[in-house]
């Protein structure tokens, strides 16, 4: 398949390039930064010059609203000027939030080389499960904008932060609008907190109407631009959709790795796909092509980066690429505004993300591959013009632009919104009506958001206050239904098992196919630890046999597991196990009984249950929903012997699949929720 160009060809290539301006202007020759100073590198950045104008605007005005493009050096030098400025004296502290983990710990680690702390001391860190920060010493903290949220709950007016900077607001994330709505109303009662909104892409516009208005106060807000070093960028496209966009990015890097006989390397790679799954294929593929390189041929260090991989994984990706090679990052979008990779020249744009969408009418919530929109595929184009002029190849043709969305709908109005209003209920935000919405989330969303915690007990049936375990529940840093989960494993007696179950969940690809092996040899190490009831206790039997076996690199490597994500599920364990101590829920075990195992599932995920129907696929309780299993279950190819199953997550790709599945009664579902279930019918009716 070749990249088009309205009526050229480039010659002896199979790659035809149309050129476009991405707003990006040449303003300097690419400098390299190798030997000057760190403060050098400071000062190089746009925002420097406007470093006065922002610390006056910030001691003015109780927010401001800064537009930024790419490359300014807003996230690391913005903290950086208030703390020299003295907003962190008198045990202050500076607060910097993020729609993602990656971009949090990569940010702080180089804020505190910057500011010459070891990180963790003046400058931090907090992620869900990690806390790289010190309650003392720390100044400057980065965290993600959920964690911030969850400080609200212990905290309620955030005391100890003088200016809270929430970043990559454009991207509109869950927890970004919920904090801004709780900040507006902090702000009324602590006026002299400052707040930052910063984005590279934002309507600066309905942001200040946000906050100059109920009512409007002089001095509330105010909108400062800053321009940003890019350089131009090339835009590749295809003249027609690829059948296969992971193959045609495979073959996109691989041909531009070769061009000119594989001898020169000029720049690094950055590939949008959708998932971890895509990104396990494209890393295959690679592992495939890589023994073919001429031996006088540059090296290629393929990694990958998403949200399931350990930080330490994730970090690996910005380190700079030794001589003679040539990196290339294969990421979902969590590398789209984020964060920024240093060395990228060159970016392959799949044209599609994975977004989370929830149906209030079925109750469902499942991850969904959609096309991209306009301002995410100027974002990613503009990754390739960070510090040089660079390429995007789109493996779309010109005319999918003009069908793309403007912008990415605000992730508020497409979720399920049971954790989040379980959380407002916790702050005391009990009228859901006069909460001062950034953008107001669907009313059946809501609606049925309410529903479900009241079937769970975790709201009165008679006025929807927060009930005593609805009230604990808000503060565990996992999802509703593994918070319930953990609650009624004392019921059950078996909260040693649940809290494991709870870390297993938590963490992704426990399995892996080692380079160049077949699947069946992956799949034959997994039916060691298989068990007839289903993933879950599968799940129970791996992490069990990883710490009877010491916690080893080489023995996950025998049997085909990730040795780093069940590290990570001992981690998130032990954090869990401290909210069981913490709440006086007992961790004992229930030796080896999986019915009340199964039913303590189900006490959790009562939404997730399924029927199994003749043609081997199931329908869902709410809705009668289609589902298919996922090829990595344990039930793939198996009929559960009661016909019933729960299920730990849905992704629709062609078809709608369910992961993590685990056989049930239908009685058990009648407990929780489905008061009035059909179980002949398979469709519930609540």
């Amino acid at each position: 398949m070749q990249f088009w160009k309205p009526g050229t060809t480039a010659p002896g290539s199979s790659l035809d390039r149309a050129t476009e301006s991405e707003g990006a202007l040449l303003q300097s020759a690419p400098v390299s930064t190798t030997f000057i100073s760190l403060q050098e590198q400071r000062e190089r950045l746009p925002i420097f010059k406007y470093k006065q104008q922002l610390l006056y605007a910030i001691e003015t005005y109780g927010v401001t609203i800064v537009v930024a493009e790419t490359g300014s050096g807003k996230t690391t030098q913005l903290p950086q000027y208030l703390y020299e400025a003295g907003w962190a004296a008198n045990g202050n502290v500076i607060a910097c939030t993020q729609p993602r983990r990656v971009a949090a710990t990569s940010v702080a680690t180089r804020v505190a080389q910057e500011v010459g702390s070891l990180l963790g001391d003046e400058v931090g860190y907090t992620i869900r499960f990690e806390d790289a920060s010190d309650k003392e010493r720390t100044r400057i903290k980065y965290m993600t904008d959920g964690m911030l949220f969850r400080e609200t709950m212990v905290d309620p007016l955030l005391s100890k932060y003088s200016v809270i900077m929430i970043d990559e607001a454009h991207e509109r994330s869950l927890y970004t609008d919920l904090l801004l709505g709780v900040l507006k109303k902090i702000r009324r009662k602590r006026p002299s907190l400052r707040l930052i909104i910063s984005s590279a892409t934002l309507d600066a516009s309905m942001f200040l109407d946000y906050f100059s208005s109920s009512p409007p106060q002089p001095f509330e807000a105010t909108v400062l631009n800053i321009p940003g070093r890019m350089y131009p960028v090339e835009i590749a496209y295809l003249s027609e959709p690829a059948e296969d966009y992971v193959r045609e990015a495979v073959r996109v890097v691989w041909n531009l790795h070769m061009q000119g006989g594989g001898k020169s390397v000029e720049g690094d790679v950055l590939v949008f796909l959708t998932g971890r799954e895509e990104i396990e294929r494209a890393l295959y593929e690679f592992s495939e092509l890589l023994p073919t390189l001429p031996p006088n041929a540059p090296r290629l260090n393929v990694l990958a980066l998403h949200a399931g991989l350990s930080t330490a994984d994730q970090l690996q990706v910005f380190q700079p690429s030794e001589r003679g090679t040539r990196k290339v990052v294969i990421s979902t979008n969590i590398a789209e505004a984020s964060v920024t990779i240093d060395g990228i020249r060159f970016v392959v744009d799949s044209g599609f993300v994975k977004m989370r969408m929830f149906n209030p009418t079925t109750s469902l919530a499942s991850l969904v591959t959609q096309p991209i929109s306009f301002s995410s595929a100027t974002q990613r184009a503009g990754r390739a013009g960070r510090t040089a002029p660079g390429i995007c190849y789109r493996l779309y043709p010109p005319s999918a632009m003009d069908t793309m969305p403007k912008s990415t709908s605000p992730e508020i109005t497409r979720v399920d919104l049971t954790t989040p209003i379980l959380q407002l209920k916790a702050l005391g935000i009990d009228d859901l009506m006069k909460f001062e919405w950034v953008s107001a989330p669907p009313a059946e969303s809501v609606l049925r958001a309410l529903e479900a915690l009241v079937n769970a007990g975790m709201l009165g049936r008679e006025d929807a206050r927060l009930t005593d375990i609805g009230a604990k529940v808000a503060e565990v840093p996992v999802d509703i239904g593994a918070a319930r989960m953990l609650w009624s494993s004392k019921e059950f007696k078996c909260g040693e098992e649940i809290l494991t179950i709870a870390a297993m969940v938590a963490v992704q690809d426990v399995f892996v196919i080692p380079d160049g092996a077949p699947g069946a040899m992956a799949e034959l190490e997994r039916r060691k630890f298989t068990t007839e009831e289903g993933d879950h206790l599968t799940l129970l039997n791996v992490y069990n046999a990883f710490i009877k076996f010491g916690k080893s690199s080489r023995w996950c490597s025998s049997h085909a597991l990730s040795f780093r994500a069940l590290s990570r599920a001992v981690s998130i364990r032990a954090q869990l196990k401290k909210y069981m101590s913490r709440f006086d829920i007992p961790t004992e075990s229930c030796q080896g009984d999986s019915q009340r195992l199964r039913r303590c599932l189900v006490s959790g995920m009562w939404r997730n249950g399924a029927k199994w129907v003749a043609d081997g696929t199931y329908r869902s309780v709410r809705g009668n929903v289609t589902l298919h299993v996922h090829p990595t279950s344990v039930l793939f190819t198996r009929k559960p012997r009661s016909g019933w199953v729960v299920f730990h997550e849905m992704e629709e790709t062609k078809k709608t699949q369910i992961r993590v599945l685990t056989e049930i009664e239908p009685d058990w579902l009648l407990e929780y929720g489905h008061k009035y279930l059909d179980k002949h019918a398979g469709e519930g009716r609540t």
